[in-house]
């Protein structure tokens, strides 16, 4: 039954945040171990998708209903494939009036495997593999929104062909 909490201040807006988290079916492209990704359906507030993991010489797939609630609140709840359940939920808080321009993410996650072997794998790696995981995503924000500071236009995104860049200090309160 692994659980992470993870609360961390990024330099980004909390829309820019929301919808990089939102973009599921982009996740291949720069989050480890997610090997594929499909949506089956998607509206305003909520979405379906598969998503495959890989690590070692496990590969699994699962089906998760994602509940949006823009741009403060995506919630993940499992339908179907590997797990007992599990439990994933993103909030994003904007910086306060007068405070540098960012935000707040609160990050949770809590799941558990149906195979003893799985959740053996996992329970060894599991704490640094959430914080990567929650890097790359930062590391995802800078290669799309640029560096802190450098001000793209509301709403400009970057080419996410551009190299993506080490993400900026965050602080970190797991």
């Amino acid at each position: 039954m692994p659980t992470h909490d993870q609360t961390t201040t990024v330099p980004y807006r909390d829309d820019q945040l929301f919808d990089l988290v939102a973009d599921v079916g982009r996740y291949p492209e720069f989050l480890p171990w997610c090997v594929a990704a499909k949506l089956r359906t998607r509206t305003e507030t909520e979405m379906v998708a598969d998503l495959t993991i890989g690590f070692g010489p496990f590969r699994e797939s699962f089906t998760s209903r994602v509940r949006l609630d823009r741009p403060r609140h995506i919630r993940v709840t499992y339908e179907n494939g590997p797990f007992k359940y599990l439990h994933n939920t993103w909030q994003f808080t904007p910086a306060a009036a007068g405070a540098p321009p960012g935000c707040r993410v609160d990050f949770h996650v809590d799941f558990e495997f149906r195979s003893r072997l799985l959740s053996r794998a996992i329970g060894v790696v599991f704490q640094e593999a959430v914080r990567r995981m929650v890097a790359a995503f930062l590391t995802r924000a800078r290669a799309m929104y640029g560096p802190p500071g450098s001000r793209p236009q509301a709403g400009a995104v970057q080419s996410a062909a551009a190299p993506p860049q080490a993400p900026a200090p965050v602080k970190s309160e797991a």
